[in-house]
């Protein structure tokens, strides 16, 4: 199967000039917890909830925030052409849950996540194979 038979079509952008606030907007009115950064019809970055909180909240920086100055600027992505299998390995490989999916002229065509994997008919297997090498463990964690 391939990537393109289970991605997300429609996915939402956000704009490295965007505040982080409207980004936690459009997360929380989508129900996701990670947009592609697009400027100029390329990927430029990926933010996640995780970001907002890590890199702008923590770091004590306002609402107002570009996200440009917490997004992730490395983008993983896959292309639509590729095999789930080929895709899932990946994600295991790279510690990743969902991924950008690019066409072969690097434009976003979707995004696709282990829940697209997971439910699609005997995929469980490949999806819990990538969410084993996403789990384990990556260094020294401080909890004090």
């Amino acid at each position: 199967m391939k990537v393109h038979d289970s991605m997300t079509r429609d996915v939402q952008i956000a704009a490295p000039s965007q505040s982080v606030r409207d980004a936690a907007r459009m997360m929380a009115e989508l129900d996701v917890g990670v947009l592609p950064v697009g400027e100029n019809d390329r990927l430029v970055g990926m933010i996640t909830d995780r970001d907002i909180v890590v890199r702008a909240v923590a770091a004590g920086h306002g609402p107002d925030t570009p996200v440009r100055e917490v997004m992730s600027p490395q983008v993983q992505y896959c292309f639509e052409d590729q095999t789930v299998e080929e895709v899932t390995a990946n994600m295991g490989d790279i510690q990743v849950r969902r991924l950008p999916v690019v066409d072969r002229d690097k434009r976003l065509v979707g995004i696709i996540s282990l829940g697209d994997i997971a439910v699609q008919s005997g995929r469980e297997q490949e999806a819990g194979v990538a969410l084993s090498g996403i789990s384990r463990p990556g260094g020294v964690h401080s909890q004090c």
